[in-house]
């Protein structure tokens, strides 16, 4: 990451509501290229609608978004996805009547011809266990195949910016713990991220830096390490009390 270069993504006084209820009120990030960056905060505090807004899902009320230098605040999202936008939405949401191939596939709709088989094998050797399974449906999936799938998709797109909305959600600790070091592969691998999660430690123990988000707004932000070590942040969302003197 060259510290000379702007931002990949400057997020600029967001705003976003549903109907009468603000749930942007004034974000403000950036990301830079081959960063991974963790979004924490509680449940309601805004994360996955940043997300939506980011990837054009859901629109924005006010404020700017600025994508390798270009304002796309109003672009719609094909053409946010076109430009390397990809987002992979909880809840993994993978087409359960189709092969695990053709999920694959479809995450590749954007790009030309030639490049889906190469982004296949190299989907398919990050995730074995779906190499192993391309023909059979994704819906006989367990859960966390599930969530491979979704991500690998995501990848299928060859994004220069992955949008991950609580990929743990719902795993047994063991995987994880597997997707985790999925995320760290594809971090070394120069994928750039930005990564909301409930499981907030594990967040930021891998990220360069993350935001904390309270009530649409960022209230914080740092490297990894010092958001860890930061005496809110361990009360609020890694249940760590201070200890009495």
């Amino acid at each position: 990451m060259s510290e000379g270069m702007g931002p990949l993504l400057r997020v600029e006084a967001l705003e976003a509501a549903y109907g009468s209820v603000r749930a942007l009120r004034g974000v403000d990030l950036e990301i830079r290229s081959g960063e991974l960056v963790a979004l924490v905060g509680s449940n309601g505090a805004g994360k996955s609608t940043l997300l939506r807004t980011l990837s054009g899902v859901h629109p924005a009320l006010a404020g700017r978004l600025l994508y390798q230098d270009r304002d796309i605040t109003r672009a719609p999202s094909h053409e946010r996805v076109a430009r390397g936008i990809v987002h992979v939405p909880e809840g993994r949401q993978v087409f359960g009547s189709l092969t695990v191939e053709d999920n694959l596939r479809l995450g590749a709709h954007t790009r030309p011809g030639g490049e889906i088989g190469e982004s296949l094998d190299r989907v398919l050797r990050l995730f074995p266990a779906l190499a192993d399974r391309r023909r059979q449906r994704a819906g006989t999936l367990s859960g966390g195949e599930q969530q491979m799938l979704a991500i690998g998709r995501g990848l299928m797109g060859r994004p220069t910016l992955l949008l991950l909305d609580e990929p743990s959600m719902g795993l047994a600790p063991r995987l994880v713990a597997e997707l985790f070091r999925v995320v760290e592969t594809l971090r070394a691998g120069g994928v750039t991220m930005l990564l909301v999660e409930q499981n907030a430690h594990a967040a930021l123990s891998i990220a360069d830096r993350g935001y904390v988000l309270e009530t649409g707004r960022t209230i914080l932000e740092g490297r990894g390490h010092e958001l860890l070590s930061a005496e809110a942040v361990r009360a609020a969302y890694l249940g760590i009390q201070k200890e009495s003197a």
